[in-house]
């Protein structure tokens, strides 16, 4: 009864909620956010830099989030770049010096905080000729004005940069008398010009007042209190804006660390200086709003304009455009047959037959798909290339990983339904399999657990385990069914590299940066060339002599030591992959290193996965496997034996993972043993014929689209190639996740049927006419690569 009361209700929300109803959600809830988040920065105010002096959040204990865009944590070289031969200006009291030490901190980590109290001190980088200097003005009056006002002068050596800020010694001088603040804002309003007039060549900020621990502050600093600091502050504001409110140049309010004060002053020591970790987050905000606009991090989203786009971004959106113009005129014409094709496997490339004889394409059916595509690919660049939607760095926490991944494997177990096959690694399975852990490398890469080694390792073996897929199903294709033929060839090409190609110019980022993609594109061309060289032995020809698989067992030995050839020369290995035009393909920022160490890592993984095709396909052959539904694969000794020795070898695994010191030392050992975790599930899931007979459609339906989730999530669900979280509904993090999360997967599995009409397309039956095209496809590329050579070698002609 309760099998029937589910099967009922999935069936009537399916009836109402399908995908293609989510994908106009999906639609909708874009240009509302579009909106909202225009309308918001017009109205509200914009400017990242504005956003990351004035306000944000921690996000762990020493994490610091400012609202709306994403701060770089800068290291000693990068400060020193960006600061070389300028002079930075701290000026004030203490707590000023405080933040004086801290900036310096980030030039030299090794600098002493050794100056004599209440006198100045100099600081000098001589290898980047940087000099930082504090001047001890303790109260913001004449004195201050003067330097300020000889700094203004044309023979006067003046500061590129000047931080400043006082109001504690006033109020304990004065004991917080009114008379003492209203002369403030005298003094306040008379520095203001020559401010302002350092500002026009320089960047100056005003630090707002931090809170104190009034609790811990000494006998003779009572009078210093947050309401008499609450005070001081909003006259400095009120005097700075409206010198902002005159005049083109702008004196900067810091007041992060203010904010950031907030939750930490009770760990002060005296109730009057910061903790270290809360100064630090002042001086990174600092180094932030200095160095983002010249040196670009990529995680460094505030106070970073966006470059406009290059010419091959500008060319991709008139093709999209021109796509759209032509559809709309075919659609008024009439042509309105459009068949859309059954989406085949990228690894099997085999296709569920319609009942009946389907149409062909329509000539709409292109343009329509390319009109289609243009408008996703809008959406990638408004998430990742345009200032429109917030990002926000990734905190590790073991909550935000494994709350996710519980709830998601219940979802899979709640969707379990029976298979329509019950043979080991049957599509269903493997659709599942493909699934689960796309949906769990995901959750890894959105949360940051690469942060933590144990998750780190279980996450390579997925990623092994989808190459282990891929040297199985391609392996199993060409054993069966034998079609070596440049269609079979090109259709697998053009489904895995259709989508990262169109990123690769609308991002304007390499080939290599979408690394999974060059891996398995790379694989196959390695699968197919080993298994169609001379002789080509498939299973009909095995079949009738027994010496055929040796021969193939022969063939893998090559590939195992044509793979230890490459693995142990990386010499060798850096010269073929550095050739032109081939390293364009595996260059990433004018460097191999990066696809050295993914091809490395994983390096033995698709020949693990074509030994293991190769002899199921044999015992399957030879009937040993008793592949029956309800059926355990062997007997019941032999089942119960490797089930027990998979069990203990995962829980060895996850002993050994946990106990790793370092990503490095780990990563040596992952090539010869991620294989036996494989193995272990793979057993475990096939060896009872209870599991083999059911499959979670809830994964099955992710793993058909798992390439594109791997791929998109790069742009629209996190941001700044990765390195961040893309906000679309700020200050609700939950909501944020499960919006950002629908719209993602709606985006994906429409780039899925996408790539299935083109591929229909672009790839011809005819091989003839595919010639043509691949030869026509070629000089294209050859000219791009040659104009690119070209242009890259004229400006050090």
């Amino acid at each position: 009864m309760a099998v029937l009361a589910y099967s009922l209700g999935k069936r009537e929300i399916n009836h109402y909620f399908t995908i293609k109803n989510a994908k106009l959600i999906s639609l909708a809830l874009v240009l509302l956010l579009l909106l909202f988040h225009t309308v918001s920065r017009y109205y509200g105010g914009g400017d990242t830099c504005e956003w990351l002096l004035s306000s944000g959040r921690y996000l762990g204990e020493n994490v610091w989030q400012p609202y709306g865009c994403m701060m770089h944590k800068y290291k000693s070289i990068e400060a020193k770049t960006c600061l070389a031969e300028k002079r930075v200006a701290f000026v004030g009291d203490s707590r000023i010096r405080q933040l004086f030490y801290s900036f310096i901190k980030i030039i030299d980590p090794d600098r002493r905080e050794d100056g004599n109290k209440h006198e100045d001190i100099p600081f000098e980088d001589e290898s980047s000729s940087v000099n930082v200097d504090f001047l001890w003005y303790p109260e913001a009056n004449n004195s201050m004005k003067e330097r300020l006002i000889s700094w203004t002068q044309e023979l006067s050596p003046k500061p590129d940069v000047v931080v400043l800020g006082a109001a504690t010694w006033s109020i304990k001088l004065h004991s917080g008398s009114s008379e003492t603040l209203q002369q403030y804002k005298v003094n306040l309003t008379a520095m203001s010009s020559p401010l302002e007039r350092l500002a026009e060549d320089g960047e100056v900020y005003w630090v707002l007042q931090d809170p104190v621990n009034e609790e811990v502050l000494s006998e003779s600093r009572k009078m210093i209190t947050n309401q008499q600091l609450e005070s001081y502050n909003e006259a400095a504001v009120d005097v700075l804006n409206s010198s902002k409110r005159s005049t083109r140049a702008r004196v900067k309010l810091l007041g992060a660390s203010r904010q950031a004060a907030m939750e930490t002053i009770t760990q002060s020591a005296d109730g009057l200086h910061l903790p270290e970790s809360t100064r630090n987050v002042g001086a990174m905000v600092l180094m932030n709003s200095l160095c983002n606009k010249l040196l670009r991090p990529i995680d460094g989203s505030c106070c970073q304009k966006l470059p406009p786009p290059n010419l091959l971004q500008k060319l991709s959106a008139c093709v999209f455009l021109g796509s759209a113009l032509v559809f709309l005129v075919l659609h008024v014409l009439g042509h309105n047959r459009h068949r859309r094709p059954v989406p085949p496997d990228v690894e099997s490339l085999e296709e569920r037959k319609p009942a009946t004889a389907a149409a062909p394409l329509g000539p709409k059916a292109p343009f329509q798909a390319l009109c289609r595509m243009g408008i996703i690919m809008a959406y990638f660049y408004l998430c990742d290339r345009a200032d429109v939607f917030m990002k926000e760095q990734k905190l590790y926490t073991h909550a935000t990983f494994f709350i996710p991944l519980i709830y998601i494997f219940v979802l899979g177990v709640f969707f379990s339904e029976s298979s329509k096959e019950t043979k080991v690694l049957n599509r269903e399975q493997t659709d599942e399999w493909k699934g689960w852990m796309q949906l769990v490398i995901l959750i890894y890469h959105i949360s940051g657990a690469s942060a933590f080694i144990p998750v780190y390792m279980h996450v390579r073996v997925l990623v092994a385990a989808y190459l282990f897929q891929t040297g199985y199903g391609h392996f199993s294709f060409f054993w069966l069914k034998g079609d070596f033929g440049l269609y079979r060839v090109c259709q697998v090409l053009f489904r895995l590299n259709f989508l990262v190609l169109v990123l690769c110019v609308v991002m304007d980022r390499s080939y290599q940066f979408y690394y999974f993609v060059p891996l398995v594109t790379f694989w196959f061309f390695i699968i197919y060339a080993t298994l169609a060289m001379w002789p080509q032995i498939l299973q009909k020809k095995a079949n009738s002599s027994g010496m055929w698989h040796l021969g193939v067992l022969a063939k893998l030995l090559g590939l195992l030591l044509f793979i230890c050839f490459f693995a142990y020369s990386e010499g060798f290995f850096g010269s073929i992959f550095s050739m032109w035009p081939i390293s364009k393909l595996f260059e990433l920022n004018g460097s191999i290193h990066e696809w050295w160490f993914r091809w490395k890592l994983d390096r033995f993984a698709v020949i693990h996965g074509m030994l293991f095709a190769f002899i199921y396909l044999v015992l399957q052959k030879c009937q040993v496997l008793s592949e029956g539904k309800g059926e355990a694969l062997f007997s019941t000794k032999i089942s119960n034996l490797l089930l027990f020795l998979s069990l203990v070898s995962f829980m060895m695994y996850s002993i050994w993972a946990s106990s790793c010191k370092n990503k490095t030392e780990c990563n040596e050992m992952h090539p010869y043993i991620s294989v036996v975790q494989i193995l272990a599930f793979i057993l475990i899931r096939n060896i009872p014929g209870y599991a083999r007979s059911l499959y979670s459609s809830f994964f099955a339906w992710f793993g058909k689209i798992s390439l594109e989730l791997f791929i998109c999530q790069y742009h629209i669900w996190l941001a700044a190639d990765t390195k961040g979280i893309l906000i679309l509904i700020p200050g609700n993090p939950s909501l944020n996740i499960i919006v950002s999360t629908f719209i993602f997967v709606c985006v994906a599995h429409e780039i899925s049927l996408i790539t299935n009409d083109l591929a229909q397309v672009v790839i011809p039956k005819d091989s003839a006419a595919l010639l043509k095209r691949l030869g026509g496809v070629g000089l294209f590329s050859l000219l791009v690569l040659l104009l690119n050579r070209g242009s890259s070698a004229t400006p050090g002609a």
